[in-house]
């Protein structure tokens, strides 16, 4: 996979230097895991932080499913 540049906001949580997206998907599962914002529940469900609202559109619950589709438009070719 090509590497791809993340936008500033989510920079934040895979850092600033292009990544394929498998890597950016790793690294913001990472996250989603380490701050426990995976609904207990429904573990297809995520719960964005203040970190993750920019990213998810300002929606504070998606799907996983949902998340990539909206991480995609934070992606731009370098």
């Amino acid at each position: 996979m090509r590497p791809l540049m993340p936008s500033p906001e989510l920079a934040k949580v895979v850092g600033s230097k292009p990544l394929p997206r498998t890597e950016v998907v790793k690294k913001l599962w990472a996250y989603i895991k380490k701050h426990g914002l995976q609904d207990s529940k429904n573990l297809r469900m995520i719960n964005a932080d203040s970190v993750l609202l920019p990213i998810f559109g300002g929606k504070k619950r998606l799907s996983m499913f949902d998340m990539t589709k909206l991480v995609s438009a934070h992606l731009a070719e370098p």
